[in-house]
């Protein structure tokens, strides 16, 4: 008598958060050699706050701790189609005044100015907004990062403020802008990007 093995099934993706064009789910350790790469890679990492190099284990590290943080910063890595091209986040919420800090990396350049960071920002706010009840979140954006800075408003946030000459990149002091989004700010821009 023969014996069938039962059919393997494709392994479906874990989904935590769905976009239009992207899906948000959490990060593991299969993706710390990724992770490893963007943030030593000098056109990805100017615009964010690390200076100095990380190897797998100081990210694996990072990684492991997301679990113990989870109350505090959620972060979650951005796929298209079965590939990870960035993260995203929510840090450092506060409950008590429903605040939190959103941050972003696509460190996959051939990526970039293509829709998929603010594809992914609309959903984790609609998240933060209407899942987790925040009342404000705040972005900070390097003077320099032009892309950031209009997908950031793009979104719906609004400049708040400027420290002016507050960070040293590429050779030279640069303004941190300071942005704010509230979520009575953010409901027209979402319904005019769910119905685009």
């Amino acid at each position: 008598m023969k014996t069938h093995k039962p059919a393997v099934q494709p392994q479906q993706p874990v989904i935590f958060l769905k976009g239009k064009r992207v899906i948000l789910r959490p990060l593991s350790e299969n993706d710390v050699s990724q992770l490893t790469r963007w943030i030593n890679d000098p056109q990805v990492r100017q615009f964010i706050k690390n200076s100095v190099p990380l190897n797998e284990s100081a990210e694996r590290n990072w990684v492991q701790s997301l679990e113990k943080r989870s109350q505090t910063d959620i972060v979650l890595g951005i796929e298209v189609k079965g590939k990870l091209i960035g993260n995203i986040g929510l840090h450092r919420i506060d409950w008590k005044h429903r605040i939190a800090t959103t941050g972003a990396i696509i460190g996959e350049k051939e990526y970039w100015g293509k829709g998929f960071g603010t594809d992914a920002k609309m959903a984790l706010l609609n998240y933060a907004f209407n899942d987790l009840n925040l009342r404000k979140l705040v972005s900070h954006v390097y003077a320099f990062n032009e892309r950031s800075l209009a997908y950031s408003l793009h979104c719906g946030y609004r400049v708040e403020g400027r420290l002016r000459r507050h960070r040293f990149v590429n050779g030279r002091y640069w303004d941190e802008i300071i942005l704010g989004l509230f979520k009575s700010d953010w409901l027209p821009y979402w319904r005019k990007y769910q119905g685009s």
